[in-house]
C-alpha cells in the first residue's frame, strides 16, 4: 500500500466524528488509537464528550475497536468497562494489528479508518494498511517529546489541510 505521512481526513477531536458522516463515506469499521486519542495518557477516565460519544458510535451501525500500541492492561481494563474491543501490540506504523482487527470484523479495507493523534503511528500506518486514516489533535502533549512529535508534524499537517481546501472548492 502508499507510503503517505498525510492523513485522509483532520478532525479536532474524536467526539467531532458524527456516524451519520461515517457512514456517507462508506466507513464501516473505526479503529481508534487509544492514548492522546481517546484519554490522555495519564488518565483513564474520558471527558463527558468522550463518553457520550463512545456511548453514540456503540449505537451506531459504526462498529469501533481500540488498536493500540500499548502494552498496559489500563487499555484492556477502559475497553472491558466500555464493552469496547481492544487489539493491544498493535505495533503501529507496522500493519499487524490493523490487519488483526480487519479479519476480527471481516470489514474490507476501503470501508475501514484508523483515528490518531500521531502521523509518524497511526496516519503512517492506516496508509500503508489501505485503510482511511483521520488525524486528530493530541488531547494532552504533556512532555517536551511530544511537543517536539507535533513540531515535527505540522508539515504533514499543513499540506494535507491544503490538499484539502483544493479539493473542496470543486
Amino acid at each position: 500500500m502508499p507510503f503517505s505521512l498525510l492523513p485522509w481526513r483532520i478532525a479536532d477531536e474524536l467526539p467531532d466524528l458524527e456516524p451519520a458522516w461515517l457512514k456517507e463515506q462508506g466507513i464501516q469499521l473505526l479503529m481508534l488509537d487509544f492514548d492522546n486519542t481517546i484519554v490522555p495518557y495519564t488518565t483513564n477516565v474520558p471527558t463527558q464528550r468522550m463518553d457520550a460519544w463512545l456511548q453514540m458510535m456503540k449505537r451506531s451501525e459504526i462498529q469501533i475497536c481500540v488498536v493500540s500500541n500499548s502494552k498496559r492492561e489500563r487499555v484492556r481494563f477502559f475497553c472491558e468497562k466500555f464493552g469496547i474491543p481492544c487489539i493491544t501490540h498493535a505495533k503501529k506504523p507496522f500493519s499487524r494489528g490493523i490487519r488483526a482487527c480487519l479479519e476480527k470484523f471481516g470489514v474490507p479495507r476501503e470501508n475501514s479508518a484508523l483515528v490518531g493523534d500521531q502521523i509518524y503511528t497511526d496516519t503512517l500506518g492506516a496508509n500503508c494498511a489501505g485503510v482511511r486514516s483521520v488525524l486528530v489533535k493530541a488531547i494532552n502533549n504533556h512532555n517536551i517529546w511530544l511537543k517536539l512529535r507535533h513540531i515535527a508534524e505540522l508539515p504533514f499537517i499543513l499540506i494535507a489541510r491544503k490538499r484539502r481546501m483544493k479539493n473542496e472548492k470543486y
